[in-house]
């Protein structure tokens, strides 16, 4: 084992120093008088290797301090927990540039997403910051004063977790300052009222003033509870109407204001077959003798295709001037389009439209929302018998424990129900207190 070396730490000279040997590194004729001493004034120098072997140094004020410092490197040398303090000095917003392309999702609403997280709650605060100089202390309390809201907090330390996770892999910080943070945001609740969709009536008077164009659109949601991308983005060669399915293969989202095409449903669940009652055949049927769609099979790579799909608007195919230019309109449904044009102005009409406003992030909608059509329809297949697993498959959810709590809601009359059966009336078993 090859012995220490005895001038390390070594102590360096200085211009300020006026001790005998910063006096001959540095003599007074090229570097001014200074007052005699007989200690040095200059720093000590540690240098070591790091697990590359490349050499490395750090000043310190004083000797000790210098050979503590020391015997702590050789010793994460040794035991291969070394970590170059120079790895960790970039600031988040240098380690975030190299981080988010190799993370970037796929999906553009998650990479949206991910993104405003970013700009709007991350990069504000802690850009600037060493990853090195980032604690534990300091994340929670900007968690708990400056995040708001149970979702936003989940989703920001989400990802803030994940680039400092990387951070650690990496060999720049030895731990992760995110791994305690907890969420201070108490979980929102709303009252039954504000969750449950509206009943067969309230549905039937929407219908009536919907525009005469888009009722079988209406209509197809309400038979099959799909989701809104899966609705406009279904193809003509992925439904069978006389078999009566829907197959959900590709959809459509909104990419900052872009439509595009997906692939990939919102879960691997979303892959499915959608069974069609004769209300949904008759709907996509009107469409299709309204607006033929082409049932050529096409990629994703192909682009929208819009020819293709089952539900457009009334302007596909017209040829309208666009900034001076005549332009063949795709008709391809935009979500926030319908909501304003055609949904929210319905059921104001009918004086069932409520603005509710979200107590976290402040955003106000209106109840009922088109998306209320499938929490409907798994109350009514749950009220029906039909079984948790079966619903789940038939709404492309992931686990059905998600569906129960998320889209049951307790059917129409059930307050009546039970306040017959605890006042004594009514057929069946009578409920009674237990301690």
């Amino acid at each position: 084992m090859p012995r220490r070396a005895t001038n390390n730490p070594r102590q360096l000279r200085t211009k300020s120093c006026g001790c005998i040997l910063c006096m001959e590194e540095y003599p007074t004729d090229k570097f001014g008088d200074r007052k005699r001493r007989r200690d040095c004034l200059g720093s000590w120098q540690a240098r070591y290797r790091d697990a590359d072997g490349n050499q490395k140094a750090k000043n310190f004020p004083k000797a000790k301090d210098a050979n503590a410092f020391l015997d702590k490197v050789r010793e994460a040398v040794r035991s291969g927990t070394y970590l170059d303090p120079k790895r960790g000095e970039i600031t988040l917003a240098t380690w975030w540039e190299e981080w988010w392309p190799g993370h970037m999702p796929v999906r553009p609403t998650t990479r949206n997403r991910k993104l405003s997280l970013w700009t709007c709650h991350i990069e504000p605060k802690w850009s600037k910051r060493k990853l090195s100089s980032i604690r534990h202390a300091e994340v929670q309390a900007w968690m708990r004063t400056d995040v708001k809201g149970h979702a936003t907090q989940v989703k920001v330390r989400e990802l803030m977790r994940a680039l400092m996770r990387a951070a650690v892999i990496d060999d720049r910080i030895v731990k992760n300052p995110l791994d305690s943070v907890t969420i201070t945001a108490p979980a929102p609740a709303k009252h039954p009222e504000e969750l449950k969709p509206p009943t067969e009536e309230q549905y039937a008077l929407v219908r009536e003033v919907i525009p005469t164009w888009y009722r079988p659109l209406v209509d197809f949601a309400h038979e099959t509870g799909m989701r809104w991308g899966e609705i406009v983005g279904l193809r003509a060669c992925y439904l069978d109407l006389d078999k009566g399915t829907a197959e959900v293969r590709h959809i459509l989202v909104d990419d900052k204001g872009t439509i595009v095409r997906q692939a990939m449903p919102k879960t691997v669940a979303g892959y499915r077959t959608v069974p069609l009652t004769s209300a949904a055949v008759a709907a996509a049927r009107l469409m299709l003798e309204r607006l033929p769609a082409s049932t050529a099979v096409t990629a994703v790579g192909d682009g929208l295709c819009p020819e293709e799909l089952v539900f457009r608007g009334p302007m596909a195919g017209e040829v309208r001037s666009l900034k001076g230019v005549k332009t063949k309109m795709d008709g391809v449904l935009r979500g926030n389009n319908f909501r304003r044009r055609v949904w929210i102005p319905a059921i104001k009409e009918v004086g069932l439209a409520r603005l509710i406003k979200d107590p976290e992030t402040g955003r106000e909608e209106y109840w009922p929302r088109l998306h209320d059509y499938r929490h409907a329809l798994a109350s009514r297949l749950h009220a029906r018998g039909v079984s948790e697993k079966d619903v789940q498959l038939m709404l492309g959810q992931e686990r059905g424990g998600r569906v129960t709590w998320l889209y049951t809601h307790g059917s129409e009359g059930a307050a009546d129900r039970v306040r017959e059966a605890l006042e004594g009336g009514g057929d069946g078993r009578h409920l009674r207190a237990v301690s």
